[in-house]
């Protein structure tokens, strides 16, 4: 098996712009997701994300050495904030929208970066520097549009189930058989491993239409 780094190096039309683009907004992105579970946890009335120190930029705060090995081997991470839904206002519909909020900000990311590369397309002047940053920020929409789907997937121990548990008696109660949590974890993993190619190229198309969008739309 091949080292992912290598493969997008020595790849044509990605190379080292694209690794770097790679690992900028993957770091980027998950550490700002996380920060926006910290951020809304703290507005339901929790201050675990201050006590515990995760309200910081700082990557390895929020992902952890292993993430960090991890996505410099595979090229994929994850993250985490704690957080203590005993501490919300409203346990339930809090903890649910606490969970939201990570995918949210992956939302936002995705809009106001494919809308940046529309920018850079249509005032591109066809250099090589034009084309490095039309390519390095392609990654982002693109990424974080992933990040949304995945997240939402009501699978624990992803934000989507989180979210269904939040607004559904049953599902709450259904979530928290030690059986389903275990489940969880490989359902994650066929999902990841069957859709993923087919849920990165959904994400480039729609980043891309996009940005095509708001560049012919643009004087």
């Amino acid at each position: 098996m091949s080292w992912w780094v290598l493969d997008y190096w020595q790849s044509p039309g990605l190379g080292p712009i694209f690794v770097f683009g790679w690992a900028f907004w993957v770091i980027l992105s998950i550490t700002l997701h996380e920060l926006g579970h910290g951020v809304a946890a703290i507005w339901q009335g929790d201050e675990t994300p201050i006590k515990s120190g995760h309200m910081t930029m700082n990557p390895l705060i929020h992902m952890g050495g292993f993430s960090l090995l991890a996505f410099a081997i595979v090229g994929i991470a994850w993250g985490a904030m704690p957080v203590n839904p005993y501490h919300f206002r409203n346990r339930r519909f809090g903890d649910a929208l606490v969970s939201l909020a990570g995918p949210a900000v992956n939302l936002f990311l995705a809009i106001i970066t494919a809308t940046a590369l529309g920018f850079a397309i249509h005032y591109g002047n066809g250099s090589n520097f034009s084309r490095n940053l039309n390519l390095f920020l392609s990654v982002a929409p693109m990424l974080n549009l992933v990040l949304l789907v995945l997240n939402l997937v009501p699978v624990p121990p992803l934000d989507g189930s989180r979210i269904l548990a939040g607004i559904s008696h049953s599902a709450a109660r259904f979530y928290e058989k030690p059986e389903v949590q275990q489940f969880g974890v490989i359902a994650l993993l066929l999902i990841v491993f069957s859709s993923g190619d087919r849920v990165f190229s959904v994400a480039t198309d729609v980043s891309l239409g996009w940005a095509d969008i708001v560049s012919s739309i643009l004087p």
